[in-house]
């Protein structure tokens, strides 16, 4: 499955009016936010259809997978939006990203606790809010918001210590940028150990650079300890690919066609997470010219001057306006 899917909700009191755009979503939210109303509007309507007072509109199947049986259940649900929630404990395990990894559906799953084995997106971790009433029939409206806002919005061009998620390209790419400018640039070798080295750094300006594209579940622990008074700042674009894809390094439409709607174009039973895409597209891209890129190892050419600048100019809001437009 790919593209983006509204979906409405609606029985004569409340209504919910939402659109989904990846493989993974998430809700968290406290009780009596209207997360477990929701989920109970869809079974009732898979129960008994317009006589459960209910109807659901999408293009889509919606349907709820519980923990009875899931397994086997999910294995007949085919190019559906599949909900699930809080007391569907299985959504934690290995055995459930391991589950759905290759499959054609889209997973909105309740949870306030964070899942460490599925790669999904800080930009789809939800709460619901109510935001206003229906005339007559005093319909209450609901919303998803996105519950950490904009990824750009704690930026610090002069950190003290900047922690990179990986050890591959693009913390090469990283540390020399930062080198240049004096300022320490380490690899956490994977997201999950940042959050260790953050404590570890406690009282230092830091600055962490990771995809965005499946951070979210880091994002829960490190909000936890900029709002306990660490200074940290993160710049979460979807991928290092993703920047390099963007710099307008590589001249072909079709990639500015696919930056302006992804969704359009990442199949979920082909990609995991975005980022796996984003590196498939600069790999493929790239091949065969002189900016080839491997994951595993930067190629120099992306450290010349010319190169260089161009992906510091997508970096803008790491960088100083004199890094971000000079070549020094």
């Amino acid at each position: 499955m790919k593209g983006k899917y509204r979906v409405i909700v609606q029985d004569k009191r409340i209504r919910y009016d939402f659109t989904i755009h990846r493989n993974i979503t998430v809700i968290r939210g406290d009780s009596a936010t209207g997360k477990t109303t929701l989920l109970d509007m869809l079974t009732a309507y898979a129960t008994a259809g317009a006589e459960s007072g209910t109807t659901v509109n999408c293009e889509k199947n919606c349907t709820v997978l519980t923990g009875m049986d899931w397994k086997n259940r999910l294995a007949g649900i085919h190019d559906s939006l599949v909900f699930m929630d809080e007391l569907a404990r299985f959504t934690a395990s290995e055995d459930f990203a391991a589950a759905i990894r290759n499959t054609d559906n889209y997973y909105i799953i309740v949870s306030r606790e964070p899942l460490a084995n599925l790669p999904y997106s800080v930009d789809e971790i939800y709460g619901i809010r109510t935001s206003g009433k229906y005339g007559g029939l005093k319909q209450t409206y609901n919303e998803f918001y996105r519950i950490y806002g904009s990824r750009d919005s704690l930026v610090y061009q002069d950190p003290s210590l900047v922690i990179a998620e990986d050890s591959n390209s693009g913390y090469s790419f990283f540390r020399n940028i930062y080198d240049k400018k004096g300022i320490s640039c380490v690899s956490a070798n994977g997201k999950s150990n940042i959050h260790a080295l953050l404590q570890k750094s406690a009282g230092t300006r830091i600055l962490v650079i990771a995809d965005g594209a499946a951070f979210g579940p880091e994002m829960e622990r490190i909000h936890r300890l900029i709002e306990s008074g660490h200074t940290i700042a993160l710049y979460l674009p979807e991928s290092f690919e993703w920047i390099i894809l963007r710099s307008g390094l590589l001249k072909d439409s079709d990639i500015n066609a696919i930056l302006e709607s992804p969704e359009d174009y990442i199949e979920s039973s082909l990609y995991f997470s975005w980022e796996r895409f984003f590196t498939a597209l600069l790999v493929e891209k790239s091949q065969g010219s002189y900016l080839r890129y491997t994951k595993k190892t930067l190629n120099p050419v992306y450290l010349n001057d010319k190169e260089r600048l161009a992906v510091s100019k997508v970096l803008s809001p790491l960088l100083d306006d004199d890094a971000a437009h000079s070549t020094r």
